[in-house]
């Protein structure tokens, strides 16, 4: 029978903890067995979160926007949790379907400092631990959107594809150091995603998911698991899936 690692060796620290495929993650986990640091905004959700566990989930509030707290949070964190060697890099957001001409520069400058600037602080942050340990795996949240741009999709798209080439090259520094690097990959995924990028509009991000069958939470956590959990002989580059129901938009033709 092929040898999985035991899920109760691996110590995870997760960003973007309090909901979606961050949450799904830290239950998919530590209802195996595994420690986990569970990091997010939301103190209330991350506290319901861990109690769940009995002590294997370790809620800490934390906005990694902030470097200097990113750093002092991974330097601090309790000893039971210090020997972490999965880092899933997973907070992130879409803000608006605008065309690149009426977008809010707001909105812009968020999804980059979350997902490029909030991803680079929790990478050089945690890293030099798992590299001084020669143990460890980080993880990334990318997005099918990386691959595939879309309307209105521009700056979100553009942050993804930076996370799929950030991760390539993270790996190709890691190569003999005993850490592995997968960039987890989704497409239509209902969590508060759409909810996050219309602004609360109820409404309008349950239009997105609307009489089709996305995938979950708990599907993008099955796939972090998976890599994780594969011999550490064994590294997945890439994981990319989509909903059954959802396929590559074709390329546009403007007439007239």
């Amino acid at each position: 029978m092929y040898q999985m690692l035991d899920p109760r060796t691996l110590t995870l620290l997760v960003t973007g903890a309090s909901s979606g495929i961050g949450a799904a993650t830290v239950r998919r986990f530590a209802g195996a067995g595994a420690k986990v640091v569970a990091f997010g905004r939301r103190a209330d959700r991350l506290e319901a979160l861990a109690g769940e566990f009995d002590g294997r989930v370790h809620p800490v509030v934390l906005d990694v926007r902030d470097w200097d707290a990113t750093q002092a949070a991974i330097a601090g964190l309790p000893e039971a949790f210090a020997s972490y060697n999965v880092v899933f890099a997973n907070a992130g957001l879409a803000l608006g379907l605008e065309a690149s001409h009426e977008v809010a520069m707001a909105d812009w400058t968020e999804m980059v400092d979350t997902n490029i600037k909030g991803l680079l602080h929790t990478v050089r942050a945690a890293l030099p631990g798992m590299v001084a340990r020669k143990e460890g795996h980080v993880v990334f949240t990318g997005s099918v959107a990386g691959d595939y741009p879309y309307p209105g999709g521009n700056t979100y798209g553009a942050t993804k594809a930076f996370v799929k080439q950030f991760s390539l090259g993270v790996w190709a520094d890691m190569a003999g150091k005993g850490v592995r690097v997968t960039n987890i990959e989704p497409g239509l995924t209902e969590t508060e995603f759409s909810l996050v990028r219309f602004k609360g509009d109820d409404q309008r991000a349950g239009t997105v998911y609307s009489g089709i069958d996305p995938m979950t939470g708990e599907d993008i956590a099955e796939q972090v698991f998976f890599a994780c959990t594969l011999p550490r002989h064994v590294n997945i580059n890439r994981i990319q899936a989509m909903a059954s129901v959802q396929g590559f938009t074709g390329l546009s033709i403007r007439r007239g």
